[in-house]
């Protein structure tokens, strides 16, 4: 894949939500080729190496309007309410 390619594909899945820039976990998860289960864990394995604010979990009302807004979300029903990611993690183990 060449490099705009990517970087395409990294724009189209950057979101504003609380007037920050976000990645889903499940976006940042497909980046890293894993699983979005495999790099939530991974995150919190670890999550002494990153700020405070490097994270968050989307409230029912922005996970609603989120979906409500992309047809690519309407089928996404989970369990928990995704994480937003603020800042791309440096390379990040998972395994």
């Amino acid at each position: 894949m060449n490099e705009i390619t990517k970087t395409e594909r990294i724009e189209n899945r950057i979101y504003t939500i609380r007037m920050q820039k976000i990645m889903l976990d499940s976006d940042l998860a497909a980046l890293y080729e894993v699983e979005t289960k495999v790099l939530n864990q991974a995150v919190k394995r670890n999550i002494d190496k990153f700020p405070a604010s490097f994270m968050f979990r989307l409230t029912s009302d922005e996970w609603e309007n989120l979906r409500s807004q992309f047809v690519t979300f309407r089928d996404d029903i989970r369990k928990f309410k995704p994480y937003a990611f603020t800042d791309l993690p440096k390379p990040l183990l998972i395994y």
